[in-house]
């Protein structure tokens, strides 16, 4: 099976994510690209999404609800 979707390297991928999730508040601190499989001749790396806070937490949980329902409560 091919793909017409060039596969980007894991830490281009990591920081369109953080400036995604930041665009809609979120902030988490650990995000990175895992340092294990970063680092091991598997084809793609895994991304650490980290620990977080309970209040960045809330407001992640809040935004997936929001794309979920589109913005109902």
């Amino acid at each position: 099976m091919t793909s017409s979707k060039r596969v980007r390297p894991t830490e281009e991928v990591v920081e369109e994510l953080r400036a995604a999730l930041a665009g809609v508040g979120v902030l988490l601190p650990s995000l990175r690209v895992d340092p294990v499989t970063g680092a091991s001749d598997e084809p793609f790396a895994l991304v650490a999404l980290g620990r977080c806070n309970v209040g960045t937490a809330q407001r992640l949980t809040a935004v997936l609800r929001g794309l979920a329902g589109g913005g109902a409560s």
